[in-house]
């Protein structure tokens, strides 16, 4: 199933190559990474996502080990909500 071409119509797959392909589109659309990331989430610029993301609002929504960062855009959101 990773073999299908981009060229296919949608009508030729089976639904299971159908939802495969669904998955994989849900899923990168889930995180986005870094400080660029959380800017882009919340329409800001790089330094006030600095200081959200310091403030501690989205340490629930954020994986970080070391520079890497990967915020759950969903959870990021809630939680942004609700302070």
């Amino acid at each position: 199933m990773n073999d299908i071409d981009p060229k296919t119509p949608l009508w030729k797959l089976t639904v299971e190559e159908f939802l495969e392909i669904s998955k994989k589109v849900i899923q990168s659309d889930k995180y986005e990474y870094g400080l660029k990331g959380i800017a882009k989430i919340f329409g800001c610029s790089v330094s006030k996502a600095s200081e959200i993301k310091s403030s501690g609002i989205l340490d629930d929504a954020i994986i970080q080990r070391g520079n890497i960062i990967i915020i759950d855009k969903q959870k990021a959101l809630k939680l942004f909500a609700k302070k």
